[in-house]
Formats: C-alpha cells, sequence, structure tokens
C-alpha cells in the first residue's frame, strides 16, 4: 500500500528519523499493519531486505515496556524483534522483521497440531522467565475488575441497552478469586493467532507483548486455545490442554494440580477474558471508530456460552444471556 508523507505529519516526521539512521542507503516504506492501540506498523525495504519501523505517538503510548520486555524475553530465546533502534521521545523504533505470516493465516486442520504444541512451548519458556528480573505491573484485583466492568458499561450498556443483571458482582468475585487460586507467572496477555508469526524457519515470533503483567497461570494459554478469530473442535482443545499440563509439570511450574482443577481455572478465566474483551470490541467501535471488530463479537460471545452453561455457579449469567433476544441475536 503506498503511502504519502505530505498528509500525515507523524509519517513525515518518521522518515526524517530513518533518513538519520540510513543517510547513505535508500529505503522505501510501506504499511504493514496497525492494531487496536494508536501504534501503526510499516515495512522498511533496503536491498530487498526487510524492517520493522513502529510508529508510537508518545502522548497515546509509552515505548519503553516494549523495549523492555522484548529485551528481556529474548533472553530466553523467544523470538521477539530485535531492537535495532529506538527514539522513545518521538515514539519511533526500528525492529527486525518477523515475516508477515501470521499465525491466523497459517492455521488450519493439517497445521494446527504442529502450531498450537509450538505456541503453547512458547508459554512454557515465558513462564519459566524469572519476573523477578523485569518490573511488570501484577494482574491485580483492580486490573482485572477494571477490565471486567467494560462487559456491562460498553457492551451491555453502550451496544445493547441493557442493565446489568444482579448476578453479575457475584459472578465478578467468583473470577477474580479464580485468578488469584493460580500460580503467578509471566503473561504476556494477548497470546493469539493474529500475535504470533510464523518465520520462513518455521519458528514462532511472539509481538504485542508491551502490556505484559505477571498473573494467571492459564491467562496466555485460553487467549490462545479460546481465540476470538478463531475456533477449535473441543476434542483438539483438550488434545492442547494436556500438553500444555504436560509440559508445565515437566518444567516445574506445577505439581500436583488434577485435570479438573486446572480446567477450572481455564474455564473461568476465559469467561473473564471474553466477558471483557465484549466490552473491549464495543468500545473500540464506538469511542475509536474501529468497527471491523464487531464481527469478532459472535464468537466470544459463544464461548462465554459455553462457560457459563458449564457450571452451575454460572447459571444465573447464563439465563440472563439467553433470555434477552438482543444478546441472542448476535449469535
Amino acid at each position: 500500500m503506498n503511502i504519502d508523507s505530505e498528509t500525515d505529519p507523524r509519517l513525515s516526521q518518521l522518515r526524517k528519523w530513518l533518513l538519520t539512521l540510513l543517510p547513505h542507503t535508500a529505503f522505501s516504506i510501506e504499511v504493514a499493519s496497525s492494531d487496536a492501540s494508536f501504534r501503526r506498523y510499516f515495512r522498511l525495504w533496503q536491498d530487498e531486505k526487510s524492517l520493522i519501523v513502529m510508529d508510537a505517538p508518545p502522548q497515546h503510548e509509552d515505548s519503553q515496556p516494549f523495549v523492555t520486555i522484548a529485551r528481556f524475553l529474548a533472553q530466553f530465546h523467544i523470538h521477539v524483534p530485535e531492537i535495532i533502534a529506538c527514539d522513545l521521545e518521538q515514539g519511533f523504533l526500528l525492529l527486525s522483521d518477523l515475516g508477515n505470516s501470521s499465525y491466523l493465516s497459517q492455521l488450519n486442520d493439517d497445521s494446527a497440531d504442529r502450531l498450537y504444541r509450538a505456541a503453547i512451548d512458547e508459554i512454557i519458556k515465558m513462564q519459566q522467565s524469572p519476573v523477578s528480573d523485569i518490573k511488570l505491573p501484577p494482574y491485580d484485583k483492580a486490573r482485572l475488575q477494571q477490565e471486567m466492568d467494560l462487559f456491562p458499561e460498553w457492551f451491555l450498556g453502550r451496544h445493547l441497552s441493557l442493565k446489568p443483571p444482579d448476578c453479575l458482582d457475584e459472578v465478578f468475585t467468583l473470577l477474580l478469586d479464580n485468578a488469584k487460586s493460580q500460580p503467578q507467572f509471566f503473561v504476556h496477555r494477548d497470546y493469539h493467532s493474529r500475535n504470533l508469526m510464523l518465520a520462513d524457519n518455521q519458528q514462532v515470533g511472539v509481538i504485542d507483548f508491551q502490556d505484559a503483567v505477571i498473573g494467571p497461570a492459564t491467562y496466555d494459554l485460553v487467549s490462545l486455545l479460546r481465540d476470538c478469530y478463531i475456533a477449535w473442535p473441543q476434542s483438539r482443545l483438550d488434545a492442547w490442554l494436556d500438553y500444555y499440563l504436560d509440559q508445565a509439570e515437566k518444567a516445574g511450574l506445577f505439581s500436583n494440580i488434577s485435570r479438573s482443577r486446572f480446567k477450572r481455572w481455564f474455564d473461568l478465566m476465559g469467561l473473564q477474558r471474553h466477558l471483557k474483551v465484549l466490552g473491549i470490541f464495543c468500545r473500540l467501535n464506538y469511542r475509536d471508530g474501529k468497527a471491523g471488530y464487531m464481527a469478532d463479537l459472535p464468537l466470544t460471545l459463544r464461548y462465554v456460552l459455553q462457560v457459563t452453561a458449564s457450571y452451575p455457579e454460572l447459571a444465573a449469567l447464563h439465563a440472563y444471556l439467553t433470555d434477552n433476544p438482543e444478546i441472542m441475536a448476535i449469535q
């Protein structure tokens, strides 16, 4: 895609910065991607080789966590972008290019088992990393609660003009207790098929980790396996859950955790995440003008309904959801 720096002041500023880094080499840049934040990504070409340029306006985005976490994860052989140059004051980063093949574009019935096992292996490596060596915020009660509050505010209220059910506070307490009861590790926080890249050597590339926290063991796993952009039969999820649990025990992350207890951790953690995501997708639409995420509401809601139907403690929330035709029409 061609881009025009004359109508984009940030892009003009970015080009000037790149010229200070590459004063004697001709280069071109093209749009690589954008995300749900204010960040944009460009692919820089020079001599048939490519790099990635991140544009993160400093008034909206703090790029220091990205730099710190990238360097931290690289120490443990996790394939993250290499920081080639950065200007935090302007909000520009020059990074190695992990390619343009996302997991989402490569997943199919034949590749899924290999790709998900490889992605789970990366979760294990991240969880083995010594988080005491890096200052990450805790995924604590306040942060989790703030996320869940997006569900009644933006999904129920703004999108559907519905009042939240009386049971919601009780459900939120259950989900908070579930998160707290799990072992706490490094959490990528958005570990799914759009944020995993498949390099030419079939190595898993991990991106978009700047919001990492220290939090519940199952969070990244549920982000991966109950992905809001692609779904798999329960039989395949069960096999990948077993694979993770086996690898985690071998790595010394768990001991004497029954599969049923782990599955409950996983299901309730997924409910917390998906209630949050329903709110986020609606907020992106109504507040930020990013309507594309609304197409992902049905799958996200389906995950919520699956879990609320499976636990007696969630029966009241399940009844509220299924009794409201405005909600069920999303399916």
